[in-house]
């Protein structure tokens, strides 16, 4: 496997004020947040050399370019490519996201899809459980076992 080499750029799409957590986090392959977190941490610890650190990198690095974050795989492209379809056991076909973080949604929303889903099953769930409990599905049960 070809290593490519990898370049410190700042990326203003994905970042807030100049892009420099945004470009540290694709040259390191972390999370942005957690870049951010480090950051935001370092400022308050050590402001003025946080500060001129941060300013001097936002002049000196370039941007990144189109070419270069479709090589490095950061693209709306990639993106789409962290989900495959599966299909469930009752036929249904649903979008698995491998990685969440990776593909592009925020904790929030990723989160909230979650608590849509398991809103869903707990519904499915309680429909099979008051059937499962009810008189009807003992009269059915004994009228098979005859």
């Amino acid at each position: 496997m070809v290593e490519r080499k990898r370049e410190l750029r700042r990326d203003e799409k994905r970042g807030k004020v100049g892009g420099v957590c945004a470009g540290i986090a694709n040259y390191f392959g972390w999370e942005l947040w957690v870049i951010r977190i480090i950051a935001v941490t370092a400022l308050i610890l050590a402001t003025k050399v946080t500060l001129v650190a941060y300013v001097i990198a936002w002049l000196v690095l370039d941007k990144e370019s189109k070419k270069a974050k479709a090589a490095s795989g950061h693209s709306e492209q990639a993106v789409r490519e962290e989900t495959r379809v599966e299909r469930t056991a009752d036929g249904r076909t649903i979008e698995v996201k491998t990685k969440v973080w990776e593909a592009g949604k925020l904790p929030h929303y990723a989160l909230g899809d979650i608590e849509n889903e398991f809103a869903v099953m707990e519904k499915s769930l309680r429909s099979i459980e008051s059937y499962v409990t009810s008189s009807e599905f003992r009269v059915r049960h004994e009228i098979n076992r005859l």
